[in-house]
């Protein structure tokens, strides 16, 4: 019997982690140009920003322009990246984001370190205090999320047995301050995954973790995006982390061809044509990729946008033979 679902849940990270990464300046005005095309696609999740030091990460200066300025469509949910306390506070006082509570742990210490200036022993108590800001705020922690879960570009390979520990820390941090994780995101934060890896990963999770939904967060920096998806379908997982167009890639990933996520359209075409809901039209995001890709100025890597939607060309075929 297959696992593969039915219907995926699609979360669009390319406005957030493309703009963030880009080196050249881009118009506010532009950014938000791109959000507001994403939300006539169908897509009911868009990450908009980072709260985060502009001077760590310029293309995220103007996060609270961009809030403050992009239409906000009923149904979709709109959130922001935050590390610390402060980007959480920034998220909160926009009034315009959802913000839902999350635990961040890291499954590599020297990544952790390039990324958030702090050691594995430091974050935890960090962690204890976000929850505390969390509580007060009213805001529920359903979310964990472990960085660097299949390898990285300065530890190496990362034992299943470290992800696995990871997560019990995520999930006793949140039981601590009352919460109870319901779903956990995998980050192959540097693009060390393979079809593999992703089975042995999530398969051990889903057996010592049954209770988690597992999210499957995907660069493609070595060209396994696509085929690491598919090996998360073929395991059951529903929900994807993805970035329209190929954009964007980690500022701290310590090597220069650092992709982005899975291609956000690529990605919908490939559940189209399985037959599995996304419940985004394809077309539309194609416009959304190509948009993308005049704000940045230069080639990016999604490849339905160049070759096109079967569908689009199997209409025009039969018109033809219609003829």
């Amino acid at each position: 019997m297959s696992n593969i679902p039915a219907k995926v849940q699609i979360n669009e990270e390319g406005p957030r982690e493309g703009f963030q990464f880009e080196k050249g300046v881009i118009a506010t005005d532009r950014k938000i140009e791109l959000i507001d095309s994403l939300s006539e696609t169908g897509l009911n999740r868009i990450q908009i920003v980072s709260f985060v030091n502009p001077k760590a990460v310029p293309g995220m200066a103007d996060a609270e322009q961009i809030v403050a300025g992009f239409n906000k469509k009923p149904g979709i949910s709109y959130v922001g990246l935050r590390l610390n306390d402060k980007g959480l506070q920034r998220a909160i006082e926009s009034q315009r984001l959802e913000v839902k509570g999350s635990v961040s742990l890291c499954a590599s210490e020297p990544f952790l370190i390039r990324n958030q200036k702090r050691t594995m022993a430091e974050n935890i108590p960090l962690q204890h205090q976000t929850m505390e800001m969390f509580k007060a705020h009213g805001v529920d922690v359903k979310r964990g999320a472990v960085m660097a879960a299949f390898g990285c570009n300065f530890a190496g390979d990362i034992p299943v047995e470290t992800v696995l520990q990871v997560i019990q820390q995520a999930k006793d941090i949140a039981g601590e301050h009352g919460f109870k994780l319901q779903e956990m995101m995998l980050a192959d934060t540097m693009a060390w995954a393979t079809p593999a890896s992703i089975k042995r990963v999530v398969g051990a999770v889903q057996e010592k973790y049954p209770e988690l939904s597992i999210t499957l967060h995907l660069h493609d920096t070595r060209g396994m995006g696509i085929a690491n998806a598919y090996a998360g379908l073929e395991m059951g997982v529903r929900t994807f982390d993805a970035a329209v167009a190929g954009l964007g890639g980690c500022p701290f990933a310590g090597h220069k061809g650092a992709a982005g996520n899975v291609c956000t359209e690529d990605l919908v075409f490939m559940c189209d044509e399985m037959g599995i809901e996304t419940g985004v039209n394809l077309e539309a995001l194609l416009e959304s990729a190509r948009l993308a890709e005049d704000i940045v100025g230069h080639p990016l890597p999604g490849s339905v946008m160049r070759g096109g939607s079967l569908r689009a060309l199997r209409s025009k075929i039969r018109e033809a033979q219609a003829a």
